[in-house]
């Protein structure tokens, strides 16, 4: 029997063509690692290269005087800088768990469900996206005030449970997930909490890890003053927004508060953006 030989399929652009898409990709990585590059070298550099104009990107003479100078201006403070880091990693850790835990039940029970009233619930909350947060502050203040929780820990945590993205970002990833699949796990004696810890998450782990991303960058960034008014539970981007409010004299301490506030958020992308293309290449159900 004669064997036949399948050729193998070649790209209909040139090799200008490639080279081209190559230079577009380089130009726009350079365009977004840039101003990260910035931010690095601003922290490092001594006061004569952050006022120089025109500005340069990379430092010449790195120093860690910024950092020396930021955190001698934090021990003045009667409330140790440790304090403020503690809020701001509790705030960020409890609300992140919470709105996961939250996001991640709701979804299931509006995707996997039939129940009356899940449609326009489901609408209500594609409604509640439409809203920005400077939108709803007056409203979420008063009802802090009423319950009494302004000036606690609750103000910040609480709502953060209720956001309508991690919502309506779980609902859809888990709507892919075949029901053929839920049905066999049910026949072969599983129970609902054991179907949604062991089969519905393990799948959906590109949605959750990108609420991660963006519950964690949400929060650490918020210096929810809005909500809390004792010093001792104030967060460290409020702490480090009022050196960046001294003006030239601590441009230095506020370049360090620059990369400070951008190491956590960061990390947790590079982190959670790993795992997530390595679960979409590996892990797609079909029916």
């Amino acid at each position: 029997m004669k064997r036949i030989k399948l050729k193998r399929r070649q790209p209909n652009r040139s090799r200008g063509g490639d080279i081209g898409v190559y230079l577009v990709l380089v130009l726009f990585a350079a365009f977004m690692v840039i101003p990260l590059i910035f931010t690095v070298c601003q922290a490092f550099k001594p006061l004569d290269e952050i006022h120089k104009f025109p500005p340069t990107i990379l430092v010449r003479n790195p120093t860690l005087d910024n950092f020396g100078d930021l955190f001698a201006i934090m021990g003045q403070s009667y409330v140790p800088f440790t304090r403020y880091i503690f809020n701001t990693v509790f705030i960020t850790a409890v609300g992140t768990a919470g709105q996961l835990l939250i996001a991640s039940m709701g979804a299931y029970v509006l995707a996997k469900f039939d129940f009356p009233g899940g449609r326009k619930f489901f609408v209500i909350i594609t409604t509640a996206l439409m809203f920005n947060g400077y939108i709803t502050q007056i409203p979420n203040y008063l009802i802090m005030a009423k319950i009494g929780w302004i000036d606690t820990f609750l103000a910040p945590i609480i709502p953060a449970f209720a956001a309508p993205m991690g919502l309506f970002l779980m609902k859809q990833f888990m709507e892919g997930i075949p029901d053929s699949l839920i049905e066999a796990a049910k026949i072969d004696g599983a129970k609902e909490w054991g179907i949604f810890v062991k089969i519905v998450m393990p799948n959906v782990k590109p949605a959750w890890l990108t609420l991660i991303i963006f519950s964690v960058q949400s929060l650490w960034n918020n210096p929810q003053a809005q909500y809390i008014y004792s010093e001792d539970l104030k967060t460290l981007p409020y702490a480090l927004q009022q050196i960046t409010a001294g003006g030239v004299a601590r441009a230095g301490a506020a370049a360090a508060v620059g990369l400070i506030l951008m190491i956590v958020p960061i990390g947790v992308f590079i982190f959670s953006e790993s795992n997530i293309l390595e679960t979409m290449a590996s892990s797609g159900i079909k029916e």
